[in-house]
């Protein structure tokens, strides 16, 4: 949700563009858009898996969105995952990002026998680690019938680096899939993935150039083993470039939020759906899935 900063109006500067923080008002207006949008979707929907979610943060105005979001889905039970936290970000040196808390949330219908947050291995050097993210997944374990579950992962994979850190993270992810798969669980993995799914080349007007079809952009097509099957929507933009507010004329858009489904799992539909980026740099994607 970009922390309820990033709407159509801004850019940003980690992304090339000049913002650090937007107004309250800007704020607020996203605020009130992902909050309606969640308040429409929820009665069909049985888990919502979010990233950026701020809970104390100078650039969304000190303003708990997980609890927000959790009044608004008030049905729902909840669970959080830390993967930024910050007393004090001292850069840019002429507007300091300041204290930011934010992490991945997952608010769900059916109360989770279990919710665990995994780090993400690898980190920046120093001293970029002390002002940046930690990455993080967040496991939900969910009672199905017998000694089966339903393991639904919310992850928020590395974006800024060369791709090495992307392979660390999709290793130490594929581990604890082969894991959990192994006990016959049914496996449902979805969010910011920061790669592009298998055989995406773009969308229309907006064809993937030459080097960004490099091999460290896209995720595995048999990960993490033969049978998995990836559920992205091509045809709908996930996320946009923050190098400058939105024009959707020119401005660049890609897809690299989408879900991963163990091979006991069918995939029924997947559907991105088209906000024209309002209120964050990305945008929902629906699944329907059928359990075993």
């Amino acid at each position: 949700i970009g922390f309820m900063g990033l709407g159509a109006e801004s850019d940003f500067f980690y992304d090339g563009g000049e913002m650090v923080y937007m107004s309250e008002e800007v704020v607020n207006k996203n605020r009130d858009g992902v909050l309606t949008q969640l308040s429409q979707w929820q009665a069909e929907v049985d888990f919502f898996l979010l990233q950026e979610v701020d809970r104390d943060s100078k650039r969304s105005h000190h303003q708990n969105e997980y609890t927000a979001i959790g009044q608004e889905l008030s049905l729902f039970n909840a669970s959080f995952g830390t993967n930024y936290k910050v007393d004090y970000i001292p850069i840019p040196l002429t507007k300091p990002l300041g204290k930011v808390w934010s992490g991945v949330a997952t608010y769900s219908q059916k109360q989770p026998s279990e919710s665990i947050r995994y780090s993400f291995k690898g980190n920046y050097d120093w001293p970029t680690y002390l002002f940046f993210l930690d990455r993080c997944f967040l496991l939900n374990r969910y009672p199905l019938d017998g000694e089966r579950d339903l393991v639904v992962i919310n992850t928020h994979n590395s974006a800024y680096d060369d791709g090495s850190l992307k392979q660390q993270q999709m290793e130490q992810l594929k581990a604890v899939l082969l894991a959990e798969y192994a006990k016959g669980n049914a496996i449902i993995v979805g969010g910011d993935w920061n790669q592009f799914p298998p055989e995406f080349a773009g969308l229309p007007g907006f064809e993937l150039k030459e080097n960004e079809r490099e091999a460290r952009y896209f995720v595995p097509k048999d990960y993490p083993a033969a049978g998995w099957q990836w559920a992205a929507d091509h045809s709908v933009p996930t996320n946009r470039s923050l190098a400058a507010p939105l024009n959707l004329d020119t401005t660049p858009r890609y897809v690299i939020d989408y879900f991963l489904l163990s091979p006991n799992v069918s995939l029924v539909e997947v559907e991105g759906i088209n906000l024209d980026f309002q209120y964050s740099d990305h945008q929902a994607v629906k699944i329907t899935v059928a359990l075993p």
